[in-house]
């Protein structure tokens, strides 16, 4: 059964830095990242790297934000700098299962930043 299992979210400044953090587990993954959904928008990309290294990212999150992944954990992070209040959403770790090639998400950890 898969599973994806997001942590760090919180209340901060702005200019202030978070990491999230997502343990994916009960399968092998291609792409795994990151997605954020404010309140009355839809859910967009923030940044998503694949099993080899690659990353791609929202022009929001360039220069801001890193995505990284630990294969042996099966575990993606997303080390936020320089927060602003309109990166606040919900922020959703998704996962692609390698061969299956279906589509997971995990429960969302809220982020919030004040101004």
């Amino acid at each position: 059964q898969v599973q994806l299992v997001e942590s760090g979210g919180g209340l901060v400044q702005a200019g202030g830095s978070l990491r999230l953090s997502c343990a994916a587990s009960g399968s092998t993954f291609n792409t795994i990242g990151w997605y954020r959904q404010a309140p009355g928008k839809q859910r967009e990309v923030v940044a998503t790297i694949s099993s080899d290294g690659r990353t791609t990212y929202a022009d929001s999150a360039k220069d801001r934000f890193t995505i990284a992944r630990d294969n042996g954990e099966n575990t993606v992070y997303l080390q936020m700098n320089g927060l602003k209040p309109e990166d606040t959403a919900a922020y959703y770790c998704y996962a692609r299962r390698r061969f299956v090639n279906t589509a997971h998400w995990g429960q969302g950890t809220q982020v919030t930043v004040s101004s």
